[in-house]
């Protein structure tokens, strides 16, 4: 019976892991056959040395082996750290192997960050989730799209409430779920697919991973010239937005900036582009 709950246990955690990260449970099942030959020579609890063993050969095979491996499928890594006034919201992002794209996508991200830092001064672009790095349609939960490598989401630009001045940090830990809503009179997207049953429109809330939306206001002016750049690329297909932000910044003659729709959640946290496949 023992071995028949460790076998289901390995198992989900292979499945899991798999699905998080791509590699995850294939890291898992060779930091399982590891453990007995480590924990021989480390006298701590085998428990602790699985992990060990796991985080060890885990952060190897994501820092320097994935970004190889994945060149023939036709992905490449963002940056971990500041590069080109790219850089992610969170590590976490790139710890779990979710920051892979195209090679135009990233050429045309830096084009446009090298565009933002040239008009606003230390502006650094923020990216948030992009694509795994193996295999077309391999899903990246809990998006729908990006799966492809031709998908992206960047964090929307603030400004410190205290001092007034601009900031490259954003109130949401992961990026997500503290939202610019609409103003009085302005289009309630979010309340119209809420009614209409789509109870999951509004559900990053929920993944904010700690936030301080108190300590940031929304920079307008920083955001709609970032949406502008990216428009104006030529391989960038299509942008979503909330309806209410697209008219809020004088958009709504860019035609590439559309809604989403109701099955997708609400996109006043965050900007998505995607370039054509």
């Amino acid at each position: 019976m023992k071995k028949l709950l460790s076998a289901i246990i390995h198992v989900i955690l292979f499945v899991l892991l798999t699905f998080l990260t791509q590699i995850g449970g294939i890291v898992w099942l060779i930091s399982v056959l590891l453990h007995p030959i480590v924990a021989r020579r480390l006298k701590f609890p085998a428990g602790m040395v699985k992990f060990f063993v796991f985080s060890v050969l885990y952060l190897i095979s994501t820092f320097a082996l994935v970004p190889v491996l994945a060149k023939p499928f036709g992905r490449v890594p963002l940056p971990l750290f500041s590069e080109n006034h790219i850089r992610p919201v969170s590590v976490w992002t790139c710890i779990l192997n979710r920051n892979y794209v195209r090679p135009e996508l990233k050429r045309v991200l830096e084009t446009v960050a090298g565009n933002m830092a040239g008009q606003f001064a230390d502006t650094e672009i923020r990216y948030l989730d992009a694509s795994l790095p193996f295999m077309n349609g391999f899903p990246l939960l809990p998006h729908l799209s990006h799966n492809d490598g031709c998908k992206l989401d960047l964090a929307y630009f603030y400004t410190d409430r205290k001092t007034g001045k601009p900031t490259n940090l954003q109130p949401a830990f992961s990026g997500y779920g503290v939202f610019e809503g609409p103003r009085t009179g302005e289009n309630n997207t979010t309340e119209m697919c809420l009614e209409k049953g789509y109870w999951q429109y509004d559900y990053s809330k929920y993944l904010t991973l700690g936030s301080d939306p108190e300590k940031y206001v929304f920079d307008e002016v920083r955001t709609r010239a970032m949406i502008g750049l990216f428009a104006a690329q030529a391989s960038v297909q299509k942008m979503f937005l909330e309806p209410h932000l697209k008219s809020r910044m004088g958009l709504n003659a860019i035609e590439k900036i559309g809604f989403q729709g109701c099955r997708a959640v609400r996109h006043d946290d965050h900007l998505h582009i995607q370039m054509r496949d």
